[in-house]
Formats: C-alpha cells, sequence, structure tokens
C-alpha cells in the first residue's frame, strides 16, 4: 500500500481516536489513580505498587502525542494532571524499579521537550539519576528489587532513553556509557542467533557471570515472549538513534527480522510465538510496540527500510480494524492486549498497547516531535 493510503488511514484513525479520547478524559480526570485498565467499562489502577506502578507514565504520553498532533489544550491539561501525580512517586522510594523510563522520560520528559518547562526537566532528570543508581559495574541495569540483585529484563531496553536523555541534557557522559554498557550486554546474553529475545537473564552480581534464563511472562524458557521482542526491537533501534553503534543496528534488524514472519498470517502477535495451539492468546501491545520500533527502522534507513514500514503499517491496521473498540462508553482502544502467558490478564485493555498506537499512528503521519 503507498503512503499515501497509509497517511488517509492514519487521518481517519487518528480522528477516531481524538473522539475515543475525548470520553476517556472525561472518565478519567476526577479519579485518584492513573489509568491503567477497564474493568466494568470504568478505568481500573494497576493491580499493586499504587503510583509507583511501571505504567503510569503512559496515560500523559497518550496525552502529549496528542498534543503534539492537535495542539488542543485539553490534552495538556490532563498530561499536567497525571504528571502532578505522578511525581508523588518519587516519596515511595522502595516501591521504585528500572521502568522509571517508562515513567517519566514519556510524561514529563515530553512535557519538557514540548513546553520547555523547567520543573519537568528537574523531574525527568531525578528519574534518571534513580535509574543509573541501579547500574551494577558488571554492566547491567538491575530490574527489580528486594532479593533479586542479578536480575535484568529486555523491558529495560526503552528505558535507555531516559539515561540517553539525560546525557544529552547535562553533557554528562555518564548516564549515555551506562546505557550502551547495559545494552552490550543485552546483545551478548538475550539475543540468540535467531534473533529471537529472551525476557529474563539472571547474572551473579558480584561477577557478572550468567546465573539462569528463565521463561518470565512467556510460554516457558526458551520460547520468544512476542512483547519481550518488541522491546529488544525498538530498544536497540533507539540505542542506534543516540549512539550511532552500527551493533544497534543490526540488532534491531535481526530483531525485527525475527518477528515478522512469526506475525504476517494475520499480523496479531499471539502472546508468545511459540505458544501452543490451543488456546489462543494474543498480545495487541507487543504488535503497537514493535510498529513502532518498525517505523523508527524505516525512518533511520530510508526506502532500504520500507518492509518494515509495511509490516507497522499491517500491524496497526489489524489491530485498529479486528480489536478496537471506538465506543463512547468504554474508556480504552485494544481489547487484547495480555499481560503474561501464564496470567489472567488475557485480552484486555492495557495502557501502553493504546500508546504504542496512538504514537504509531502519529509516525506515520510524519509527527515524530516526541522521540524515546
Amino acid at each position: 500500500m503507498s503512503h499515501t493510503e497509509q497517511h488517509r488511514w492514519a487521518e481517519q484513525t487518528l480522528a477516531k481516536i481524538q473522539r475515543k479520547t475525548f470520553h476517556a478524559i472525561q472518565q478519567a480526570k476526577d479519579l485518584p489513580f492513573i489509568p491503567y485498565t477497564v474493568k466494568d467499562h470504568q478505568w481500573q489502577e494497576g493491580p499493586f505498587d499504587g503510583l509507583c506502578w511501571w505504567t503510569n507514565g503512559f496515560w500523559p504520553a497518550q496525552m502529549w502525542q496528542l498534543f503534539a498532533a492537535t495542539g488542543e489544550p485539553q490534552y495538556l491539561a490532563e498530561a499536567r494532571h497525571a504528571e502532578t501525580m505522578l511525581d508523588q512517586a518519587f516519596a515511595d522510594f522502595d516501591h521504585l524499579h528500572h521502568d522509571l523510563g517508562f515513567m517519566w522520560r514519556i510524561s514529563s520528559g515530553f512535557d519538557f521537550d514540548l513546553t520547555g518547562d523547567p520543573k519537568r526537566r528537574e523531574s525527568t532528570l531525578f528519574a534518571a539519576n534513580l535509574l543509573a543508581g541501579r547500574y551494577n559495574p558488571n554492566g547491567f541495569i538491575r530490574a527489580w528489587n528486594e532479593d533479586k540483585t542479578g536480575w535484568v529484563i529486555i523491558d529495560c531496553m526503552m528505558n535507555l532513553s531516559l539515561l540517553y536523555w539525560a546525557s544529552e541534557q547535562t553533557r554528562d557522559p555518564r548516564f549515555r556509557l551506562m546505557a550502551q554498557k547495559h545494552a552490550d550486554t543485552v546483545l551478548r546474553h538475550f539475543i540468540r542467533p535467531d534473533g529471537t529475545s529472551e525476557h529474563i537473564v539472571v547474572f551473579d552480581p558480584e561477577t557478572g557471570a550468567v546465573i539462569d534464563k528463565p521463561g518470565g511472562q512467556g510460554y516457558g524458557a526458551g520460547t520468544v515472549w512476542s512483547r519481550g521482542q518488541a522491546w529488544a526491537l525498538y530498544g536497540f533501534a533507539i540505542s542506534y538513534r543516540h549512539t550511532g553503534k552500527q551493533t544497534y543496528l543490526n540488532a534491531a534488524r535481526r530483531v525485527a527480522d525475527a518477528f515478522i514472519p512469526c506475525v504476517c498470517k494475520d499480523w496479531l502477535p499471539d502472546c508468545d510465538f511459540r505458544q501452543p495451539p490451543e488456546p489462543i492468546v494474543k498480545d495487541d501491545s507487543a504488535g503497537a510496540i514493535a510498529a513502532c520500533g518498525m517505523l523508527e527502522l524505516a525512518e533511520v534507513l530510508g526506502d532500504t527500510g520500507e518492509a518494515y514500514r509495511t509490516a507497522a503499517y499491517a500491524m496497526l491496521r489489524a489491530m485498529e480494524a479486528q480489536h478496537a473498540d471506538w465506543s463512547e462508553a468504554y474508556p480504552a482502544i485494544l481489547t487484547h492486549c495480555t499481560g503474561a502467558y501464564h496470567s489472567q490478564e488475557r485480552h484486555i485493555a492495557m495502557v501502553y498497547g493504546d500508546y504504542y498506537l496512538i504514537e504509531g499512528v502519529c509516525r506515520l503521519l510524519g509527527n515524530t516531535k516526541l522521540r524515546w
């Protein structure tokens, strides 16, 4: 399909998103929490950790993407409302984790990028310093808390964006060097020869030796959790943009080239690409994340990246056509997000699935003011 036809579809879909978001904001604006999922047609918060729940940056990020695309003040107002709540999480230090990039880079960070508000810069840099504090000198950023001192997960490839941003803002290379060391470790120990990715690698925190590679949120050890594959794809593409290191671009392409054959039958990713035939478990969020990563690759590669743009468009259009709820009563959009293969959170709404759908649509329209 031509770029003109893709652009036309994206314009039509953005109009639907705007109509939908008007009602979603009405339901969210008086809540004492930041939306995560939907139950009984009502917004629900994350299942634990309160304001420290890892997805809490995605709701304001949706607002910033739409504000950047339209300039409508309702999006700025709702983003700021959510950011004010989110900043309260800094006081709950024990529950913060490596997902500080998901939380502040795309909320306060996007705010600063668009508005120049110095308070938003301060919050984002504070988050970057907290993330840097999780760096283990053996070359990785610790994911979780308590006894998981050597646990690393593929998701953190996206959080590196916060460290790259901090280096660019402060002209201090420490943040970038930590991010690169982490990316190098992931490249060595997560990405398999066939381009698929582990979800979790457990390192000895004293020596850096690999201890285990458990199954994580996919079907089991050695399988291919599709959202993890998407995190790896987009994460390495982001690392390439910030560093220019060819190894990161090569890694992103290898991961993308492994992703596309797994989805091209219907363009709706399974939760795990090696899951059993039954039950059929889909994950819209994996497709939306991967689509954004492929659009990043297409932009970087130019004409040689056209296949990635085509695949990204196919995934976004399939999700919009088959898994989107455009009714006014239901506040979210995508309906087939899945937390983990063995979780009860199957085929539900998740705020980050909607965020990446919106980002993908905006990217197809050429709106790239906001970058990870």
